[in-house]
């Protein structure tokens, strides 16, 4: 059995024990959060859409990473304009501990 979970802007494929990241949520280390569910998939039978919704996906939050430097730079020519930043998204790591329908 495994699920379709929306995250942020994207969506991972999960199963039970499967450590994946996603975007920082509130939660201190150890507790338990809910992921929306679009799609589940148990054997033949697939459940998708507003039955989906209704699907569980439990997981346990191990904790806080970030994610690769970003550098973003502004130049303007003739002008002597120039700007230079870094961004770091956060993300938490979270450990799917169940799929209920």
């Amino acid at each position: 059995m495994y699920a379709i979970v929306r995250n942020g802007g994207g969506q991972a494929k999960v199963a039970v024990g499967d450590v994946i990241s996603i975007d920082q949520v509130k939660a201190a280390e150890g507790d338990t959060v809910q992921l929306a569910a679009v799609m589940v998939v148990d054997g033949d039978q697939v459940t998708a859409g507003a039955d989906a919704s209704k699907a569980k996906i439990d997981a346990e939050v191990i904790g806080g990473l970030k994610g690769p430097k970003i550098i973003i730079q502004k130049y303007k020519n003739k002008t002597g304009y120039k700007k230079r930043q870094g961004h770091r998204q956060k993300y938490t790591q979270v450990k799917i501990t169940g799929i209920s329908k």
